[in-house]
C-alpha cells in the first residue's frame, strides 16, 4: 500500500494517486463515525433510559454532551492543528473517539455514558476541526473540488443514515452495541491515519500560540448559546417562544461572545479567526453559509409540524417526504465537485441557493391537501439547490485564507453551521411564539422566513463575484 508516512517530505500540492486514494479514505470513514454518532442515538434514548432507570428528559443529555463537547472544541482544535499538524489532532481525535467508545459500552450509570458520550464529542471535534485542511494538503488544487463534493457527500449521507443504521442494529441487538461497532471501525481509521495522512505543508505563523484564556472564552460562549437555544424548546413545540431561563441563557453567551471577539482582534492570530473575516470573500462565504443553515434549520423543524399536523401524514410518511432533501443533496455533490473550477464558486452558490428558495417558497404555497408528489418534488428542489451550493462554498472558505490558517478555515466550517443552526432555531422559538406550530400557520411562516434567508445568502454568494481575496494560496481556484 502506497502512502505518506510522517517523516515523509512536506507535501505542497496534494498527494500522488496511490496515496491520495488512501487518505482520502481515512477522511471518509472519521467523517463517517463522527457524523454518524452525532445522530445514531436518539432512537435508543428511550431503551437507555428505561435501563439506566432515568427519566427521558434526564436521558437527553446523551445527546447534548455529544454535541456541545463537539462544538465547543472545534475552533481550539483547530488552531492546534495550525501550530502542531491537522495530521497529529486528526489521529488523537481517531484515537480519543475509539477509547471513548469502548467507555461508552460498558457504561453501566447515565453519569458514566454522558462521560464518555462527551469525551467522544471531543474526539469528534479533533476529527471535524482539520478535516477539511487535511483535504486541501490530500488533494491538488485543481482538484480540490472534488474532495470537498466528497466531504458534502459523506456528510450528508451520514447525517441521514444515522436513523436508519440505529434501526438496524437495535433491531438485534442492544444500544451498547451502538457504540461497540464503533472500536473495530476505530482502530482501523487509526493505523491507516498514521501511514496515509501527510504532514502540513506551511509551517506555524510566527508568533502564533494557544491560550486557555481564549479557550475558555471560546466553550463558555458557545456552551451557552447553544443551551439557550436547545432549552427554547422549539423541536416539540411545547413551549412556544421559549422560557425566560432559555433566553437569558442565550444572551448570556452572546455577551461572553461579546467579550471573547473583543479580545480577539487585538491579537494577531486568533483562536476565533477574525482575521480571516478581514478577507472580503472569506466573510461573505461565512455569511452565506450561516444564511443557508438558518434557512435549512427553519425548515427542518418547521416541516415537521406542517405535514403531521396540517397535512396529516403518518410519522413513516413524514420521515420519507422529508428524506427526499438529503437524498437530493447526496446526488448533487458530485455534479457540483465537478463544476468547481468551471464556474465561479459564487455564482454557484447563488444558483444552489436560488433553487432552495424556490422550493421552500413552493412548500409554503402548496394547497391544503397536496398529493405527496407535490410535496417530493418541492422537498427534492430545496436539497439538490442546497446540495450546488455547499461544496462551491465550502471550497472558497477552506481556499481562501493563506495554508498556514487552513485549520482554523476548516474549523470555521462547522461554526457557521452551528451559528447558522442556532439562529435558524430562534427564529422559529420566535415564530412559533407568535403563530401556532400545529395549524399549519407558524410552519408556513417558517418556510417562507427560511425562503427569505436563502435569498439572503444567495446575495451573499453572488456579491463575492465583485470581490477578490487579498492573499489566496498559491494554485487555488479564485472565488
Amino acid at each position: 500500500m502506497s502512502s505518506t508516512p510522517s517523516s515523509a517530505p512536506v507535501v505542497h500540492d496534494g498527494l500522488p494517486s496511490p496515496a491520495r486514494g488512501w487518505a482520502m479514505l481515512v477522511i471518509i470513514l472519521g467523517i463517517m463515525v463522527a457524523v454518524l454518532d452525532g445522530t445514531i442515538v436518539n432512537l435508543a434514548l428511550p431503551g437507555i433510559a428505561e435501563q439506566l432507570q432515568v427519566s427521558p428528559s434526564h436521558s437527553i443529555w446523551v445527546v447534548n454532551a455529544y454535541q456541545i463537547a463537539t462544538l465547543v472544541m472545534l475552533l481550539p482544535l483547530a488552531t492546534l492543528g495550525d501550530l502542531v499538524g491537522y495530521r497529529r489532532i486528526y489521529i488523537a481525535g481517531i484515537a480519543l473517539f475509539t477509547v471513548a467508545s469502548l467507555g461508552a459500552t460498558f457504561a453501566n450509570s447515565l453519569g458514566t455514558l454522558i462521560a464518555a458520550r462527551a469525551a467522544q464529542g471531543l474526539g469528534a471535534a479533533g476529527i471535524m476541526s482539520v478535516n477539511s485542511a487535511l483535504v486541501r494538503l490530500i488533494y491538488p488544487a485543481d482538484r480540490l473540488g472534488r474532495g470537498m463534493a466528497i466531504n458534502s457527500m459523506v456528510v450528508a449521507t451520514s447525517a441521514v443514515a444515522g436513523p436508519s443504521v440505529a434501526a438496524a442494529i437495535l433491531s438485534v441487538a442492544s444500544w451498547p452495541w451502538l457504540f461497540a461497532l464503533n472500536l473495530p471501525l476505530g482502530i482501523v481509521v487509526l493505523v491507516m491515519a498514521r501511514r496515509s495522512l501527510p504532514a502540513n505543508s506551511a509551517p506555524p505563523a510566527a508568533g502564533a500560540r494557544f491560550s486557555l484564556v481564549d479557550v475558555v472564552l471560546n466553550i463558555l460562549m458557545f456552551s451557552l448559546i447553544f443551551l439557550g437555544a436547545d432549552q427554547l424548546g422549539v423541536g416539540d413545540g411545547t413551549q412556544r417562544g421559549g422560557s425566560p431561563t432559555a433566553w437569558a441563557t442565550l444572551l448570556a453567551g452572546l455577551a461572553v461572545g461579546f467579550v471573547f471577539l473583543r479580545r480577539q482582534t487585538r491579537l494577531a492570530l486568533p483562536l476565533f479567526p477574525v482575521d480571516l473575516l478581514r478577507i472580503p470573500v472569506f466573510a461573505l462565504s461565512m455569511g452565506t453559509s450561516v444564511a443557508a443553515f438558518a434557512a435549512q434549520t427553519l425548515a427542518y423543524i418547521a416541516l415537521p409540524f406542517l405535514l403531521l399536523g396540517a397535512y396529516a401524514r403518518s410519522h413513516v410518511e413524514a420521515g420519507l417526504l422529508i428524506t427526499c432533501w438529503p437524498l437530493a443533496i447526496v446526488v448533487m455533490a458530485p455534479v457540483a465537485g465537478r463544476l468547481i473550477g468551471r464556474y465561479p464558486d459564487g455564482l454557484l452558490g447563488a444558483v444552489g441557493l436560488g433553487l432552495m428558495g424556490t422550493g421552500l417558497a413552493l412548500l409554503a404555497a402548496l394547497p391544503a391537501s397536496p398529493a405527496n408528489a407535490d410535496i417530493v418534488w418541492r422537498m427534492a428542489l430545496c436539497g439538490a439547490g442546497f446540495g450546488l451550493f455547499q461544496s462551491p462554498n465550502n471550497h472558497t472558505i477552506v481556499t481562501s485564507p493563506p495554508p498556514h490558517r487552513s485549520g482554523a478555515a476548516s474549523g470555521m466550517l462547522g461554526t457557521a453551521r452551528l451559528t447558522g443552526q442556532t439562529l435558524g432555531a430562534v427564529m422559529l422559538a420566535g415564530v412559533f411564539s407568535v403563530w401556532a406550530p400545529l395549524d399549519g400557520k407558524g410552519p408556513i411562516v417558517a418556510l417562507v422566513l427560511a425562503a427569505c434567508s436563502a435569498a439572503i445568502a444567495a446575495t451573499f454568494s453572488i456579491m463575492r463575484l465583485r470581490r477578490r481575496a487579498p492573499e489566496i494560496a498559491r494554485g487555488a481556484i479564485e472565488p
